[in-house]
């Protein structure tokens, strides 16, 4: 256990490492950084200040110190100023994570309670009114485009039934009117992802032969489900559970947006139609520790349900 462990942790330093280094590489194949600070004030700057410029930023050195130096401030929280209000970056994200997190969190627990049980009631009734239910909703979750569905719920309950607001978030998290909209909007098609990944890892475990030597040692129905068939088959729901969250928290630029969302998406949306460098870079370094942390929290489940994992 302590070696695997060891080496997911090597492997996720890697990850990291190279993440940074594939950053910096493109925010320097994007030209000289320089550019941005002159296309800011619209006129220019003048050829003193662009050599200036030049030593502050430290281009006068070679790429790998230059490479040193930025991962340095990035390590130190120095993640620059944003182009458009020169503020800075760290702190524009800081402020714009929680309300992204507090958002794909209910997304992420509304598509789990709905997905998974009804992958598995879909599962063991196959073939009954149940599994017709369950496999429909899989394929209207799938085939109803994220932003249809946001502006539908609007249209019917926020304009027509004025049921429930239209937008944002409040200001407590416990204002679950604010929340009901967006979540279903971005927990749908998660959900009905859910039902067909237990669903058809379920039916494949249920046909198994320990199955039926379980099914003939007189097992109870309860226990056949859910200790022999539920958790053998989780591998491939787990493997989507560690993705999802942190594609609700990365990827949620189309329903942040319909509601008016501050989050880090809409954040990520408003830098790139602003030119907003900086912005951009501090966004895809938050994603992509994200993801990496997600990864190696997924590994150490994996090792937790399946010893052959935990011990090969």
């Amino acid at each position: 256990m302590i070696t695997f462990l060891a080496r997911r942790i090597i492997f996720a330093c890697f990850a990291l490492i190279g993440a940074t280094f594939i950053t910096f590489g493109l925010s320097r194949a994007a030209g000289d950084p320089r550019y941005l600070y002159a296309q800011e004030g619209g006129y220019g700057i003048t050829p003193e200040r662009w050599e200036a410029l030049g030593v502050e930023l430290g281009l006068d050195k070679p790429i790998v110190w230059q490479y040193a130096v930025w991962l340095g401030n990035i390590l130190k929280g120095n993640w620059q100023d944003s182009l458009l209000d020169r503020k800075d970056v760290f702190g524009k994200i800081k402020d714009r994570l929680p309300p992204t997190l507090k958002f794909a969190l209910t997304s992420y627990l509304f598509a789990g309670i709905i997905g998974i049980p009804l992958g598995v009631l879909s599962a063991v009734s196959r073939g009954s009114l149940w599994d017709y239910v369950g496999r429909g909703f899989a394929l209207f979750g799938q085939a109803l485009p994220v932003f249809w569905v946001g502006i539908m719920l609007v249209l019917v309950f926020s304009v027509k039934l004025r049921w429930l607001p239209t937008g944002t978030l409040g200001n407590g998290f416990f204002e679950w009117k604010y929340y009901v909209l967006p979540t279903i909007t971005l927990g749908w098609i998660a959900a009905a992802t859910y039902l067909r990944l237990v669903r058809s890892s379920m039916l494949e475990i249920l046909d198994s032969e320990f199955i039926k030597l379980a099914r003939a040692k007189g097992v109870s129905y309860q226990t056949l489900i859910w200790k022999h068939g539920f958790r053998n088959a989780l591998i491939a729901p787990l493997t989507f559970s560690s993705l999802l969250l942190t594609g609700f928290i990365t990827g949620a630029v189309v329903t942040e947006t319909i509601f008016a969302i501050p989050g880090l998406g809409r954040l990520a949306y408003e830098a790139i139609n602003n030119n907003d460098f900086p912005i951009m870079v501090g966004v895809v370094l938050v994603w992509t520790f994200l993801y990496v942390t997600m990864n190696f929290l997924t590994d150490l489940i994996y090792a937790l349900v399946d010893p052959r994992i935990r011990y090969g």
